[in-house]
């Protein structure tokens, strides 16, 4: 497994890279209190509170033992991470309703969040392996949030900018989410992990 650089250990490095992506998470929470203030739909503050959370948890998050310096998993984490943030309020979708499937979503990131807590991160690293809590369940509930969320979101908030968005970020999430399970997989403790739990993001399915 990897070991990371000099620079890369820096704790200044890692304190200036969470500032950085604690104000860009703040920004995209940000507008979606704006986009709350205009609609009065209440479910932009639950997209407020949960990216609220992880800014916190980037200015929190413990030093990476080992990271990936696989270019391809930096390109991957970078895509998939920020993709998202092109998603915009629309002023209407083909199925508004599914704006409540936004409620158990962004429940399940949250309560993924409190399980990662200082082992979040956005390139494939390994801090603590998770074990606990939503771990318990799949081996990446924050991805099985994410998948709720953003198919309620888009069809809520249905446009041609945000479908495509969706699909990009989907397809860049499942690739990720399969080389981070290469890196992490040459730690026998994350072998023994997979085997105990066989399931990626739903259970009894994938």
């Amino acid at each position: 497994m990897d070991t990371l650089p000099a620079l890369l250990r820096s704790k200044r490095l890692n304190f200036a890279s969470g500032m950085l992506l604690a104000w860009a998470w703040g920004m995209f929470s940000y507008a979606h209190a704006l986009a709350f203030q205009r609609s009065g739909d209440w479910t932009y503050l639950l997209f407020c509170a949960s990216e609220t959370l992880a800014a916190a948890l980037f200015l929190l998050r413990s030093e990476a033992v080992t990271v990936s310096l696989d270019p391809g998993d930096w390109l991957l984490a970078i895509g998939a991470t920020f993709a998202p943030f092109f998603f915009n309020p629309s002023a209407g979708g083909i199925l508004p309703e599914a704006r409540y499937a936004l409620v158990p979503g962004i429940l399940i990131q949250i309560a993924g969040l409190i399980s990662l807590n200082r082992s979040y991160g956005l390139v494939a690293a390994k801090r603590r392996i998770k074990t606990g809590g939503m771990y318990r369940l799949v081996r990446h509930p924050m991805y099985a949030s994410y998948l709720l969320s953003f198919t309620a979101y888009v069809l809520a908030n249905t446009s041609a900018a945000n479908v495509l968005t969706y699909v990009l970020t989907l397809a860049m999430l499942g690739l990720r989410m399969l080389r981070e399970e290469r890196h992490l997989g040459q730690d026998a403790d994350y072998r023994a992990y997979m085997g105990r739990v066989k399931y990626r993001v739903l259970p009894w399915i994938f």
